[in-house]
């Protein structure tokens, strides 16, 4: 069936060697591991975790961050997997169409584009917000949005997509030194607000570690915010004990998200079978270590319960309860730092997995189109960042921040079941990384993943099956009549019944 026809691992990287759709290999193990940093660690390290603590699990947020890179690394080591044996750029998209078809690889792609755009979009918009928000910390008032046209206008995210956008036509080399010295200086700021906070922690605040399990107490009539499973179900949903240490978990889990992001690199990599895994996981290790520090100083500085009284629970909150309000300036500024690097590297991944899906046909060839001298694909990123701009600056985007997660579990679980599927098809091909245990944990990264998609809100499913719609009357109108495996089947074909008639 046409629909469920693959692409070989030998065609996928045989096509990255198309002249003309080439992406030059400049990236480093180092590379990688700042690139997982640079995209995982943004304004959310200052926030989530004491979210988390204030309304789902208390000081064992520590906990729930565990778990959830426990849940994250079994889905990147599927990745890390599938990467080593098909370094070409694409990440979940060419992994599925290698295993599963082109119509699933296609919704696959639509949904990466969907999980890259949104982010970068929604980060891009406070971005804006932060830079205001951080001037006004120093004296200097200027709003996020001015009017303009009778339109809202937030220019900070045209400043910062505009220069990113130029900074990554300019070279992936260049844009990586770029992002190594920016995500240095945000982990240096981290640090210092951790070891000034540690100053302020108190033993007493850890007790209870976990806090008794209570009911959330939420209007249940409002079934769009409701998690999609509740609402299924018609549970009550729980805060604190063992439930608020699982939703505690669902929360942060995407405080990892953009792991997948530095597989969209792998056609850019040094000896990709080696740096590949090496960048990832040590990538993922910084990003576990920092947000397990920053957890253990928000709650030990303040009781859970005074950050569960705060209208928006920070690390901010805890310096200000305890009388530390200089410290604000300081962390407003390094959200500012590190939205800036988050920005860039969506960017990047959003034309990446564009390149690879024009490769194929399934979006217009012209996309995957390299430059002479610098071997980027200029025009599409110069495409991603214009159409992010215009989504950041005059739209309320951040309405619809949740796309993100749901695009990215759906990857997940995809990945997962896709190296299952590529081991039974494939037992010939030896991957330098390979997930150990088996078929455990692709199982259990699928589950895992699938079950955080079911905890995000009924209207993020509605949204996203909208976005699905419109992704299947895309690929049956344009993609599936232009796809070039598909021409490269009926060519084929044609000339075995050519033979045939001339042979009889």
């Amino acid at each position: 069936m046409s629909l469920m026809r693959t692409k070989s691992v030998e065609q996928s990287i045989a096509d990255s060697a198309e002249p003309g759709r080439t992406l030059k290999r400049s990236l480093s193990t180092w590379d990688l591991m700042i690139m997982g940093v640079a995209v995982a660690v943004g304004a959310g390290i200052f926030s989530v975790g004491a979210k988390a603590a204030a309304h789902n699990a208390g000081p064992a947020v520590t906990v729930s961050f565990i778990l959830a890179a426990i849940t994250c690394a079994a889905a990147i080591m599927c990745y890390a997997e599938f990467a080593t044996v098909m370094p070409v750029t694409g990440s979940a998209y060419v992994f599925t169409y290698a295993t599963m078809g082109e119509l699933m690889a296609w919704i696959i792609g639509w949904n990466l584009i969907l999980e890259l755009l949104m982010a970068a979009s929604v980060i891009a918009k406070y971005w804006g917000v932060y830079l205001s928000d951080f001037l006004k910390a120093i004296n200097i008032p200027l709003p996020a949005e001015v009017p303009v046209f009778g339109l809202t206008l937030y220019w900070g995210p045209l400043i910062v997509v505009a220069i990113f956008t130029l900074v990554l036509v300019l070279g992936t080399k260049l844009s990586a030194r770029v992002n190594n010295v920016v995500t240095v200086i945000k982990i240096a700021i981290v640090l210092f607000v951790i070891v000034v906070g540690l100053f302020y922690v108190k033993a007493q605040n850890y007790t209870p570690f976990v806090p008794p399990s209570q009911p959330v107490s939420t209007s249940s009539s409002n079934w769009a915010e409701q998690p999609f499973l509740s609402f299924l179900s018609g549970s009550t949903p729980a805060m604190y004990g063992f439930t608020g240490v699982i939703s505690g978990a669902a929360l942060v889990f995407f405080a990892f998200i953009g792991f997948d992001v530095v597989a969209t690199s792998a056609e850019e990599v040094k000896n990709p079978k080696k740096t590949l895994p090496r960048g990832i996981f040590a990538g993922l290790g910084v990003v576990t270590v920092l947000y397990i520090l920053v957890t253990l100083t928000v709650t030990g500085m303040v009781p859970y319960t005074e950050l569960a009284q705060a209208e928006d629970p920070s690390l901010a909150s805890a310096f200000q309860l305890v009388g530390a309000d200089w410290a604000v300036v300081v962390i407003a500024l390094g959200s500012l730092v590190g939205l800036t690097t988050v920005i860039m590297v969506l960017l990047m991944g959003l034309a990446r997995v564009s390149m690879a899906m024009s490769r194929d046909g399934l979006l217009p060839r012209t996309l995957s189109r390299t430059s002479e001298k610098r071997s980027t694909p200029a025009r599409t990123q110069i495409i991603c960042g214009a159409l992010v701009a215009i989504l950041a600056g005059f739209t309320p985007i951040e309405l619809l921040g949740e796309m993100i997660n749901i695009g990215t579990l759906s990857a997940f679980v995809m990945v997962s079941i896709g190296i299952l599927v590529l081991r039974r098809k494939r037992p010939d091909l030896k991957p330098s990384f390979r997930v150990p245990f088996g078929p455990v944990i692709p199982v259990l990264s699928a589950v895992l993943c699938t079950y955080l998609m079911f905890n995000l809100a009924t209207q993020t499913w509605v949204f996203f099956v909208v976005w699905l719609a419109l992704g299947l009357a895309f690929y049956f109108s344009y993609g599936r009549r232009n796809s070039r495996l598909g021409r490269e089947q009926k060519l084929r074909a044609e000339k075995e019944l050519d033979s045939v008639e001339l042979g009889g």
